[in-house]
């Protein structure tokens, strides 16, 4: 049997260059924090245990890792030193331990595993994941040798031979659970930084007669993240990879570029994507819906045979059932949508229950807030509400009722009902005349008191 797989993921960098209040690793990356990525990308490989390493006082960093494990690097020591305050977190652990970066989001579970198997084959005290760099400059360089790995060498300590080298180190690293503490005991801090870096863990286990190996990877998914400038480069690149996945699925985009997706965005297959199209995190789309440009939606889950759009925005707690019509400027705000039920103009539906096959009108409001608390309108099947209507709630009409156009409906409206709430309309005939000449020499008089 194999033995399980323990994770590090170092996450107590200062973050500096965000420029920021908010810790770099909480930063959205496809709308989750970045460090959510590379917990995401962990679990996925069923590890016995996840430790995260965070800064002295960083709360909501630690309270990212929950429910794992989280541990405190004191001081900022360096990065070897930073994996070595996780050993009392480890104790036990036998088999391979990664120890992977908090800001290093595009990391993948393939990826991941791919190192693991190749440690566990070569019985390796140590595995580096590496990758063939464009520019190699800013990175150390992996020195192999009969196919193992036989140093690194940062690039500002390489010779010229060595800088000729393009295959790079990510710092991505698979230890062995039952060698990690006597490799991190033997990493020594004689550099200009005083800092102990895992790095060192190579030459470490070279030294006590030990296989290290390298493993190559993509260089894309070994971005690290350290500047808002770098954090948008991620979010393009994890959109490509969000974008293809879609398609895989059985998605159409007529523009994906201009398709902007969460990670947890769910597509089953025939769902059809316009321009300009944003998709919060939380989102499930069924089979056979159309969503047309420009549509913002977060927190919903669209069933099937929709139509969502044009520029209709759908706020999370929302349930779109099949065959309903989301039309141009409408809103939804934690409200259900019942089968076939339509809302096809300029509406705003918050905390509502629309029954099935029901229409909506255009400029109908659902008043829910009443300046102290939210209330639900409740409407029934088969329902009509006319255009430019306001429900205040808490209010229920019932099934088959007609709200007749304009009308405020502030009481219950029986199931059957015709319902309408609206001022009498009184006409006076040949009386527009006077009231425009009456209202022009207003204005006038008004225009030569402001001249005077």
């Amino acid at each position: 049997m194999k033995s399980p797989i323990a994770v590090v993921v170092l996450a107590a960098g200062a973050g500096t260059r965000m420029k920021s209040a908010l810790p770099k690793v909480l930063h959205p990356l496809a709308g989750w924090p970045m460090v959510r990525h590379v917990l995401e990308s962990a679990a996925r490989l069923k590890p016995s245990r996840i430790v995260g390493v965070v800064a002295p006082g960083a709360k909501d960093v630690a309270a990212a890792f929950a429910p794992h494990s989280r541990t405190v690097q004191r001081t900022p020591l360096g990065t070897g030193h930073a994996t070595k305050t996780a050993l009392p977190a480890l104790k036990g652990h036998r088999g391979p331990v990664l120890v992977v970066y908090a800001d290093a989001p595009l990391i993948t579970t393939a990826t991941l595993q791919r190192l693991v198997d190749a440690c566990r084959k070569a019985k390796s005290a140590v595995g580096v994941l590496g990758f063939v760099a464009r520019d190699p400059s800013p990175y150390g360089r992996l020195i192999m040798r009969d196919g193992r790995l036989e140093r690194i060498v940062e690039s500002r300590d390489a010779d010229a031979t060595e800088k000729a080298i393009d295959f790079c180190n990510s710092g991505v690293m698979c230890l062995d659970g039952a060698l990690i503490g006597s490799l991190l005991g033997a990493i020594k801090n004689d550099n200009v930084k005083s800092e102990f870096y895992l790095t060192d863990a190579v030459a470490a286990a070279r030294a006590a007669g030990h296989v290290t190996i390298a493993v190559e990877g993509e260089e894309a998914e070994f971005q690290g993240i350290n500047s808002r400038a770098e954090l948008a480069v991620a979010e393009k690149t994890l959109q490509q990879r969000l974008r293809a996945a879609a398609f895989e699925a059985g998605v159409s985009m007529a523009d994906p570029d201009t398709v902007w997706l969460a990670a947890d965005t769910k597509f089953a297959a025939d769902v059809t994507i316009g321009p300009n199209v944003r998709f919060g995190p939380g989102v499930s789309v069924a089979s056979g819906t159309e969503i047309r440009a420009f549509c913002d939606i977060e927190g919903a889950r669209i069933g099937r045979d929709a139509i969502i759009g044009p520029f209709a925005r759908i706020r999370p707690g929302s349930d779109v059932a099949d065959q309903v019509h989301i039309g141009n400027f409408v809103e939804l705000k934690a409200t259900r949508m019942g089968r076939g039920a339509k809302a096809n103009h300029l509406a705003y539906l918050g905390d509502a229950d629309i029954g099935a096959a029901s229409n909506i009108g255009a400029g109908t409001i659902a008043v829910n807030y009443d300046g102290y608390g939210k209330w639900r309108t409740v409407v029934g099947a088969d329902a009509f509400v006319g255009s430019n209507s306001s429900l205040v709630a808490p209010v229920k009409i019932g099934r088959g009722a007609n709200v007749t156009a304009g009308s405020v409906i502030t009481e219950d409206v029986p199931a059957g009902a015709v319902a309408f709430g609206r001022a009498r309309q009184v006409t006076k005939k040949g009386r527009a005349a006077p009231l425009r000449a009456k209202l022009k020499a207003r204005a006038a008089a008004a225009k030569r008191a402001k001249n005077k």
